[in-house]
């Protein structure tokens, strides 16, 4: 096998006659995948933006419905393209609340000011800085993108949560509406079937579940205006992704991370699908939790928490 090594020419996207921002615009419109985020889909590029100028692409994750907001820049960050890229971020967020939303800036020369100043609010915003090269090898052209600043990603305090901000219902009640605190309600009572020590827990950005007065958050839950988001703590399986599929719950995304389902429930779903949910929950409380005793044949037996 040749073990030919040919060292590659950095380009200089900025000042490149034949290589602009519109080639590279084409090839991630053409190939999303090239960016490094993941197998994404083109929703709209040059995208007019009211009272602004034009986003240059917008992503998003076939799976999740996330949307990514990016803006290109040939050459080094400056303050202008990191302002429109937080503006269009907003914009669109505002415009298309039912989706979750990043903001990316794709550029050359990514600066140690620029990761300075933005890391000052990463966490704040959800914010992903990306460095493209262009190398040419030989006859051949090809882009390399190195994420140089991921997002943030904050975790639930969960068994700490006590120093969290702690609400109560009539928070929630006054956030969304009493109708969908209410479908909550509902499932809590189907989750007495199979544990009645359980107790909301309300928290400034969801409302958690308590057992005994103890953390054990296996769901969450966020009303809105319009509907009840649930959280489910539960591994991803095939049998899982069926039943969600089957019954037509609203997937709003799978967090691979931190192995969570959201589903967007509607009235018509926790009238009609209690039991199904109220199923899926009963998995997750059953993995939180995890006590299981194996027989002789290694069939697992659900041993319920007593205390």
């Amino acid at each position: 096998m040749s073990k030919t090594y040919m060292k590659p020419t950095r380009i200089n996207l900025k000042n490149d006659p034949e290589f602009d921002e519109n080639w590279v615009d084409k090839l991630i419109s053409e190939d999303p995948s090239i960016v490094g985020l993941g197998d994404f889909e083109l929703v709209d590029k040059q995208r007019t933006q009211p009272n602004a100028g034009r986003l240059d692409l917008l992503l998003r994750d076939p799976e999740s419905k996330r949307r990514y907001e990016i803006e290109l820049q040939l050459g080094r960050t400056d303050p202008s393209h990191i302002v429109r890229c937080i503006e269009y971020w907003d914009i669109e967020r505002k415009r298309y609340p039912q989706y979750d939303h990043c903001a990316v800036l794709i550029a050359e020369d990514i600066t140690s000011r620029f990761l300075n100043v933005i890391s000052l609010f990463n966490g704040t915003l959800p914010f992903i800085a990306i460095q493209m090269q262009a190398l040419r090898i030989g006859e051949y052209v090809t882009l390399v993108f190195t994420t140089v600043m991921d997002e943030l990603t904050r975790g639930f305090v969960d068994e700490d949560e006590s120093v969290g901000t702690t609400t109560d219902r009539a928070y929630w009640e006054n956030k969304a509406t009493k109708d969908t605190v209410k479908l909550m309600d509902n499932l809590l009572v189907k989750f007495g079937q199979f544990d009645s020590k359980l107790s909301p827990n309300y928290l400034k950005h969801y409302i958690g579940i308590k057992r005994n007065g103890i953390v054990g958050n296996f769901v969450r839950f966020t009303p809105t205006i319009a509907r009840l988001n649930l959280v489910l703590k539960l591994s991803r399986t095939d049998e899982t992704d069926k039943i969600i599929k089957d019954e037509g719950f609203d997937l709003m995304k799978f967090d691979q991370k931190w192995g969570e389902y959201t589903l967007r429930l509607t009235q018509e779903d926790v009238k009609n699908k209690d039991d199904t949910l109220s199923k899926l929950s009963e998995s997750a409380y059953r993995q939180y939790y995890g006590t299981w005793l194996y027989t002789e044949s290694n069939t697992p037996i659900w041993l319920s928490v007593t205390n």
